[in-house]
């Protein structure tokens, strides 16, 4: 990593410019092992996901696609998300209708995105990252649901009715095995059983 990079990190606040050349160059020079991310002015860096985060992933496309094969989930697809589009984030999913991302570049508009997925890591920024600030981003920048898979506490939060103020006005939270409706105009409905397995 660069000097300049460096000084970037270390800073509290910087231009969405400035953030975009770093994300670029990293992504070359570590072959996407790490991932960055811009919420409320700072960088934050994902992790490459472990085997039982991507297999989450995996259990929620293959329900979306049973039950709504006319929408697409997209894998850490970058949004601008917050008021202004002064942040940028990668959702671990992103699901929408048919080839809604096509022509688009690397950071879309999230208007006519129906729901972000996050499955929790096993880092030390997780509660702040997953837990506070990206509902508020989704949730302000309109994104319908915002589902959150916590590991660490084996249960499944979907966020809605987004307020561009608050973030989400209204959050459901079920344990592990207990059955999901994602409302209209999903109306998807999880069990998650399955999702017993892939926490340590």
């Amino acid at each position: 990593m660069t000097v300049m990079a460096e000084r970037a990190l270390q800073t509290s606040q910087m231009s969405v410019e400035e953030f975009e050349r770093i994300a670029a160059f990293a992504a070359k020079e570590t072959e996407d092992a790490v991932r960055f991310e811009f919420i409320n002015g700072r960088i934050g860096v994902k992790k490459v996901a472990d085997g039982d985060h991507d297999t989450i992933v995996m259990w929620l496309a293959r329900r979306c696609m049973r039950a709504r094969p006319d929408l697409d989930l997209y894998q850490s697809r970058g949004l601008h998300v917050e008021k202004y589009r002064e942040g940028r984030a990668r959702p671990d999913a992103t699901l929408v209708p048919e080839a809604h991302f096509a022509g688009h570049g690397e950071w879309a508009d999230p208007s006519g995105v129906l729901l972000v997925l996050e499955v929790t890591s096993y880092d030390s920024d997780k509660n702040q990252r997953d837990r506070q600030e990206k509902p508020v981003a989704y949730g302000a920048a309109g994104i319908p649901f915002y589902l959150l898979i916590d590991r660490d506490a084996c249960t499944v939060k979907l966020y809605s009715d987004p307020d561009p103020e608050v973030g989400y006005r209204e959050l459901r939270n079920v344990p592990f095995g207990d059955r999901l409706l994602l409302p209209e105009p999903l109306g998807i409905e999880l069990d998650t059983e399955k999702l017993k397995e892939y926490v340590d």
